[in-house]
């Protein structure tokens, strides 16, 4: 198995979770996002993925793009341990926490839109990071009150064993202290960052112990 990764995606990390968490070995290929222009725009690597994003995941042969979706296809093919709960309202629930930093918050601050802003729309380093600022602090405090309180939220995002939703919102955190965020309105997914930091999956899966680290 394969894994063509960025030590600091967002995207690539979540799946380096994942796979940490099922123990599933797997061999990491990095692709630079920025060293010469970027190496996900030469043909070689667009002709695995011709959207130019990482990560993907190659196992005999087949190729497969898109965090989750690939998550998905480790929870179907390496079932234990389960990264989603049985039951299906409570696997909607881990899926929309989720998709709620996938969908709704990173996909506005990754490095093509912040490097579009900056080089076609002509922002300035501070507007830049204003415009990440407002995500964050628009999708962060929605959720903290999903996670605050409710019920099956437990030590981690969904009960007392990692999953899903934590495998995303891990790297989602780390890329908001990058930015200078703070983080204390956020008391539940900091506590819940801290259990998951506990853990030797997330450990190993975190960008300052890639070997494409600098």
């Amino acid at each position: 198995m394969k894994l063509y990764t960025y030590f600091r995606s967002s995207a690539a990390y979540r799946v380096r979770i994942a796979l940490g968490l099922k123990g599933v070995g797997y061999d990491s290929l990095p692709v630079h996002l920025l060293r010469d222009g970027g190496e996900q725009h030469r043909d070689a690597y667009l002709a695995l993925n011709p959207q130019g994003l990482v990560p993907v995941l190659e196992e005999d042969g087949r190729v497969l793009t898109q965090s989750l979706a690939i998550i998905e296809y480790l929870e179907e093919t390496h079932p234990a341990p389960a990264l989603l709960p049985s039951d299906p309202v409570e696997r909607a629930r881990v899926r929309a926490l989720a998709q709620a930093v996938a969908c709704d918050i990173h996909p506005l601050n990754n490095l093509r839109v912040l490097r579009y802003l900056v080089r076609t729309l002509g922002v300035s380093e501070e507007q830049k990071n204003a415009w990440y600022r407002h995500w964050i602090e628009t999708g962060l405090p929605a959720l903290e009150s999903m996670l605050a309180g409710h019920p099956a939220t437990g030590r981690f995002c969904h009960g007392d064993t990692p999953g899903l939703a934590d495998c995303v919102l891990v790297p989602q955190l780390f890329n908001a202290r990058r930015f200078q965020i703070d983080l204390a309105p956020y008391p539940t997914l900091t506590r819940i960052d801290e259990a998951c930091a506990a853990l030797p999956a997330f450990q190993a899966a975190h960008p300052d112990n890639q070997p494409d680290a600098v």
